[in-house]
């Protein structure tokens, strides 16, 4: 339930009318879970896995007062979530804020602006959204709708990862020695593994149905390190939203999400096939040499006063590495575009941005022992720099004109120019430069940016978070970007509207946006392992000359370094 918020209670948001406030109280907890046969302390949200989920309308303004009454520093994102003028609550560690240190408390001012459909919060530091994450969803604002027909019932269903092993340890052992982190021991469905695990079938997630009914799905990959075909036996899903933005209806056997995506698709059940039916997720790997989790995970789809008890059978999911299946699905979503929800893409551009995404390797230490290739480290990069994540928050910083936290050098091309998506490229490529550099662009500056997947120790889909902003992506394609040719087939009529784009293996993705949120915003890759590499930057956009166009002042409860 949501209770009414006193807004004077909360400083800077006092002289502002706002649609609705609402207050939730989010208490970080070790809480005891059983998976897999084994019993172990996770971290959670009021002891949920996954977490509450939070329920809100268009325009509103959420206050979440955070109590960590665990052992670890923590961070929240609320993610997909704009945040006019106010990264002081976007929740990235040491970019937007410092972390909310044990029994300490911190209060999130969320406000909603442009955002309907599904989005999700979770934690933003280490690999703590492993088990600290939820559901977040928004509904049209009241006196509107549904750009389709209202669903007889909705079903979140949250795709994520579990390890036997402690996740903190996993990714401490991992930047110890320099090698790829240990991989998952299961994929789940709304916190279950599902029947093909051992120790699980008895608490399978079970999503209750009736004939001729259209049920909501509203998908989010919650998963640290994979990206998840997704299917239904016997079932058709009619794809409408991405990343809370509405697309043109696509019907779909296999959808493909990415970590940090979320997809709303609507299932019609018929009469044809009653009875149960296995709801599955196994990963696409597209990297070649990498180690990944390649188990199934299940939920079944159970038609009520079904006569029909045979035993569910799986939907034909594609093989791991099939590229060819994932672009197809990746390629066919297309925004609403229609009166009430318009599009506006930048027809032109004031800065191009083209931004190397690359797997690296750093030189081990002498008189260590490193478990990455060649017996270095392994590491990633954008633009050839490997992000270092510093001691005081990057927000902080540029607010107070804090030296020497940040260089403003990330460059607008890469650093080097050479075939991105070749074969046996130069050794000499392989070394980035560490640095905390960050971007800084004018207020309403139209921004083009192009992500080039590279062929360095491993080409690989990266899916690319951007904080603050959704964009349109224009264009897509293999092998290197052609900054003369390859423009001239952008989609500039009705392109899908994203907070996630998956970068395609060995080829390059286009988005654009204009940059009207000023504040300091995080990039980065949300396949966790290679965002822990550095595979990360900042964008920072400055103040506008209307008042409307500043940064909000900061909340009185910062939490300190």
């Amino acid at each position: 339930m949501r209770s009414l918020g006193f807004l004077l209670l909360f400083g800077f948001f006092a002289c502002q009318a706002w649609a609705g406030t609402y207050q939730h109280d989010f208490i970080i907890q070790e809480t005891s879970y059983t998976r897999l046969c084994e019993t172990k302390k996770i971290l959670t949200v009021n002891g949920q896995f996954p977490g509450p989920t939070i329920y809100a309308e268009k325009g509103d303004t959420l206050i979440v007062r955070v109590y960590n009454k665990g052992d670890y520093n923590i961070t929240l994102h609320w993610h997909g979530l704009a945040q006019p003028r106010n990264p002081w609550s976007d929740g990235p560690e040491y970019i937007t804020q410092c972390p909310i240190q044990p029994g300490a408390k911190f209060t999130y001012r969320l406000l909603f602006s442009e955002e309907e459909g599904t989005i999700w919060w979770h934690a933003h530091s280490d690999w703590d959204r492993a088990t600290v994450h939820g559901a977040l969803i928004v509904y049209p604002k009241k006196g509107t709708t549904f750009p389709f027909p209202k669903p007889d019932k909705e079903i979140p269903i949250i795709l994520g990862e579990w390890w036997k092993a402690n996740v903190s340890q996993v990714l401490a052992d991992a930047l110890q020695n320099g090698s790829d982190p240990q991989i998952s021991d299961a994929y789940t469905i709304n916190g279950q593994p599902g029947d093909l695990y051992p120790c699980s079938k008895p608490s399978t997630f079970i999503a209750n149905v009736e004939q001729n009914k259209t049920y909501l799905l509203r998908l989010i990959n919650a998963a640290i390190n994979n990206e998840l075909f997704f299917s239904i036996a016997n079932h058709s899903l009619t794809v409408v939203a991405k990343d809370a933005s509405y697309t043109k209806p696509y019907s779909t056997n296999l959808i493909l999400i990415s970590p940090g995506q979320t997809i709303d698709a609507l299932l019609h059940t018929t009469a044809s096939f009653p009875g149960r039916h296995y709801i599955a997720a196994k990963s696409y790997s597209s990297a070649l040499g990498v180690k990944f989790d390649q188990t199934t995970t299940t939920a079944i789809l159970q038609y009520v006063n079904s006569s029909n008890h045979a035993a569910p059978l799986l939907p034909p999911l594609p093989e791991y590495n099939d590229t060819a299946a994932a672009t197809a699905f990746e390629t066919s979503l297309r925004s609403l575009a229609s009166k009430e929800h318009p599009v506006s893409v930048p027809q032109g551009v004031d800065q191009r941005l083209i931004i190397t995404v690359a797997v690296n390797l750093l030189t081990c230490e002498p008189g260590k022992t490193c478990g990455g290739p060649n017996g270095d480290r392994l590491s990633a990069s954008l633009n050839n720099i490997s992000f270092v994540t510093p001691t005081t928050d990057v927000l902080e910083a540029y607010y107070k004109n804090i030296s020497l936290v940040y260089g403003t050098g990330f460059p607008a091309d890469p650093p080097a120019k050479y075939n991105y998506t070749g074969e046996n490229l130069p050794g000499v490529l392989l070394f980035p430069r560490r640095a905390t550099e960050v971007r800084v662009v004018e207020y309403n500056t139209s921004l083009e940016i192009v992500f080039q997947g590279t062929n360095l120790l491993a080409g690989e889909n990266h899916p690319m978070h951007l904080h603050g902003f959704s964009f349109y992506v224009v264009g897509r394609g293999f092998g290197n970007f052609d900054e003369e040719k390859d423009p001239l087939s952008y989609n500039l009529v009705d392109p899908p509207y994203e907070n996630t784009v998956g970068v395609p293996k060995n080829g390059w993705a286009a988005l654009r946006f204009r940059a009207t949120n000023p504040g300091v915003w995080f990039m980065h890759c949300h396949l966790d392992r290679h965002a822990s590499w550095g595979m990360e930057t900042v964008l920072i956009v400055k103040d506008g000359e209307a008042s409307e166009a500043k940064l909000l002042p900061p909340p009185p409860d910062m939490p300190p370094c």
